[in-house]
């Protein structure tokens, strides 16, 4: 039985993924899933199989599982590792993604954000209450803070997952489901870039390498 762990960034077993190439494998599936629903009704008339799934938004949800698959597995065919936040989300994506296809009603799909969101938030905050600033695990290989960065960094980052949850049950609830999907493939991302931009004065501050240098 395969074992799914992230393993430490200093294990010189880790195999790093080129950046650009681990862009990809996060974006590929969003920019798939708005592909195939902007263009739902072409690719119903070439692709029979997947009119039988029903309208634009159903197919767009049966590649996004498809492609989210595909993204895992070349994660773990490069790395031999599957990060813990891709993966947690990829499950997601398949139950929720199962129950819109198998019930035909994308409020399935919809609330997958939100339920995402709503749990690395709660994780995060959560692991604060505990005294465990568990972001730490998941940004280690790219920035290394003392104790009180990481406390300040995974409350921010605590609340905006939070905010993120809670933005998209405004926008699937009050659009119509064309907007939710521009939104959650073009709206998602910059406000994301920006929140991490904001993040860099603390980051400096905090940083191991800057207290060594001074």
């Amino acid at each position: 039985m395969t074992r799914i762990i992230e393993r430490d960034p200093s294990d010189p077993k880790r195999k790093e993924i080129n950046p650009l190439l681990k862009l990809v494998l996060e974006l590929g599936p969003l920019v798939v899933f708005f592909f195939a629903n902007s263009r739902g009704e072409w690719l119903a008339e070439r692709f029979p199989a997947l009119g039988a799934l029903g309208g634009p938004i159903f197919i767009a949800t049966g590649l996004f599982m498809a492609a989210t698959a595909i993204a895992l597995t070349a994660s773990w065919l490069l790395t031999r590792t599957l990060p813990m936040m891709p993966l947690i989300s990829g499950i997601v994506v398949f139950v929720f993604g199962a129950l819109t296809l198998f019930l035909q009603n994308d409020t399935f799909i919809k609330m997958k954000p939100t339920i995402v969101n709503t749990l690395f938030g709660v994780i995060l905050l959560g692991g604060l209450y505990f005294g465990k600033s568990l972001l730490g695990y998941v940004f280690d290989s790219a920035f290394k803070l003392d104790a009180e960065g990481w406390r300040k960094l995974t409350m921010r980052w605590g609340l905006f997952f939070l905010f993120l949850a809670v933005v998209n049950e405004i926008v699937w609830r009050s659009f119509s489901t064309d907007t939710w999907v521009a939104f959650k493939v073009w709206g998602i991302m910059p406000i994301t870039v920006i929140f991490t931009m904001s993040q860099m004065p603390l980051i400096m501050r905090h940083s191991l390498e800057e207290q060594k240098e001074s």
